[in-house]
């Protein structure tokens, strides 16, 4: 490749749109993805940026019934002890709550962090070694904008028992799981958070977020 890029005006902000657009997608449509999609976006994936250039990432594909089933038990489980951890006044808010696409999207994977990887030879993890897990999670993020630039949908379910989970994805030693996604058409885009538009929560001002020393 000659040269680097130049990235216009326009170019900005289309990428900006593509950060508002970007959304954790909980209800999807049952329509498979085009044959070879999923493989793509790992690819683009693997551009991200990795401490020691590691790449840790790791992504099982679940594709058996008997797996999502079991992955499904897991969510409920989670996700009935987390409603009963509700305070009254927020209990029965989160029993609305749409909190994951597993019955419909049409791919689902998990990401783990390769903790005990020899590529990168340790190289800026010695006394930060969570650098690895971050490096897997930007790998993620580069997936799901790319996805979303494609139309395509990504809701990460976090309400899962992670022990429990990577025993039933028979996951490597010292695989550590970051997440478990689903991946699909959604049934609708909006810019706003789903949990922002139920009320849940609602962003802060970026401002507030700033800290000086």
């Amino acid at each position: 490749m000659d040269g680097a890029p130049s990235f216009e005006p326009e170019f900005r902000e289309q990428l900006l749109d593509l950060f508002v657009w970007r959304r954790d997608v909980r209800r999807f449509r049952r329509d498979p993805l085009p044959e070879g999609a999923l493989e793509r976006l790992i690819g683009i994936a693997a551009l991200s940026p990795s401490v020691g250039l590691s790449e840790p990432w790791r992504f099982v594909l679940v594709e058996s019934p008997e797996v999502r089933a079991k992955i499904r038990a897991n969510f409920e489980a989670a996700n009935a002890e987390a409603l009963s951890a509700q305070n009254e006044d927020r209990a029965g808010l989160y029993a609305r709550l749409k909190l994951a696409g597993l019955d419909d999207a049409p791919v689902q994977f998990a990401l783990f962090a390769d903790r005990g990887t020899l590529q990168g030879h340790g190289l800026g993890r010695l006394t930060m070694p969570r650098t690895i897990d971050y490096s897997a999670v930007m790998a993620l993020h580069t997936l799901w904008l790319a996805a979303r630039a494609e139309g395509i949908g990504l809701g990460w379910v976090s309400i899962l028992d992670p022990e429990a989970a990577s025993r039933t994805l028979d996951a490597a030693p010292g695989w550590e799981l970051i997440g478990y996604f689903c991946l699909g058409w959604p049934v609708a885009d909006d810019w706003k958070p789903a949990l922002e538009r139920q009320a849940w929560e609602q962003r802060r001002a970026p401002a507030s977020t700033i800290h000086r020393r």
